[in-house]
């Protein structure tokens, strides 16, 4: 049984660039590793992207924050993956949680470690059908 959601960087830098912030409403509330917040969030300001700040703001106001220490298991530390998949991976293993991740490395890897995988435009497709995002939003 797969309980919750588990977010990398790509997922949510994608939606806070489409200003389409709805994990919540397709696939439950996401936690995700405080390194995903240190590349979504902190580099993003510390460059002047303004969807940082959108994101920043969006996952306050829904008290969504990242995850403390997160133990990556051996045969995880030696993968050729940035440590934000990483940890995103380990995470969704701790939670046996579903992985929204867009790089097709990492997607491989969190699937040779049976986790249920989707990206970016699976949450799209679902928004779209559920009605909580229409196509002009997505032009």
């Amino acid at each position: 049984m797969i309980h919750g959601v588990v977010t990398n960087a790509g997922p949510l830098m994608v939606f806070a660039k489409l200003n389409i912030l709805h994990l919540k409403e397709v696939c439950g509330k996401p936690v995700f590793p405080r390194s995903v917040w240190e590349e979504c969030v902190t580099a993003g300001i510390r460059r002047g992207y303004s969807d940082a700040y959108t994101l920043r703001s969006f996952l306050a106001q829904n008290y969504w924050y990242p995850e403390g220490s997160i133990v990556i298991p051996a045969h995880l530390s030696s993968a050729n993956l940035d440590l934000g998949e990483k940890e995103a991976i380990a995470l969704a293993l701790s939670h046996n949680a579903m992985l929204l991740m867009d790089e097709e490395r990492g997607r491989h890897v969190a699937r040779k470690n049976g986790l249920s995988v989707h990206g970016s435009l699976w949450v799209l497709i679902k928004s779209y059908r559920r009605g909580l995002i229409t196509e002009d939003q997505l032009l």
